[in-house]
């Protein structure tokens, strides 16, 4: 699974592809984050009425159709195995996929990055749930796939995540056909160019309030 990452690159260092899509005041407010866990605000990179655009969404997934937000399980990582199948994931998977920047993810006391420290893209599905009061509630979820040799050590799942150069073609509403066209995405990826570093127990947090924050500093 997928249960903390971070995104540590300063706004310049952000991917092209959502650095640009981001307001000069989402630029300004945006800071680095060393954790960002469940329940968090998460910075990602969406298509909604065919327009692709940076969003801020809730990380742990509630459908669309669920009656109440504050009940029921929200799901923080999808088995990408299974997601065309399940109520809670289907729907997002034919139209609602979303990318998720990142420098690195937590697994058991270790961290997984890139060699050269650039971020990458983590793939998601993203949801939003209509209250009756007219509020709307954007979330998301992670999705996950069988371990490559350098994650097995570490644990059974890993995130899923999509080549630069793919993003237009991952957040593209698609057909059946497409989706399968989309596939092997989900396969593991190639561990070459990735190093784990060890980290001492309780490393993960406490991290300084100012990174702990909000992905936005409103200050």
């Amino acid at each position: 699974m997928c249960g903390r990452f971070a995104l540590t690159a300063d706004a310049l260092q952000l991917p092209v592809a959502i650095r640009e899509r981001m307001s000069d005041v989402h630029l300004s407010r945006y800071a680095p984050r060393e954790l960002i866990r469940p329940s968090e605000p998460v910075l990602g990179l969406r298509q909604e009425e065919g327009k692709i655009d940076a969003a801020l969404m809730l990380w742990g997934l509630i459908p669309s159709w669920a009656k109440d937000p504050s009940a029921g399980p929200r799901p923080i990582n999808a088995r990408s195995e299974t997601v065309a199948e399940k109520s809670s994931f289907k729907a997002a998977w034919r139209h609602r996929r979303c990318l998720i920047p990142a420098t690195g993810f937590f697994e058991k006391n270790h961290f997984v990055c890139r060699r050269d420290q650039r971020s990458f893209w983590i793939a998601g599905l993203w949801e939003r749930w209509l209250g009756s009061d007219g509020s709307e509630l954007d979330t998301c979820t992670i999705l996950t796939t069988e371990p490559n040799a350098l994650i097995q050590p570490l644990h059974d799942r890993m995130p899923v995540l999509i080549p630069d150069g793919l993003e237009e073609a991952w957040l593209a509403s698609a057909d059946a056909h497409d989706l399968r066209a989309l596939e092997p995405l989900l396969m593991g990826w190639d561990p070459q160019g990735w190093k784990v570093e060890q980290i001492q127990r309780g490393e993960q947090e406490p991290f300084p309030s100012s990174i702990q924050g909000s992905l936005f500093d409103i200050n």
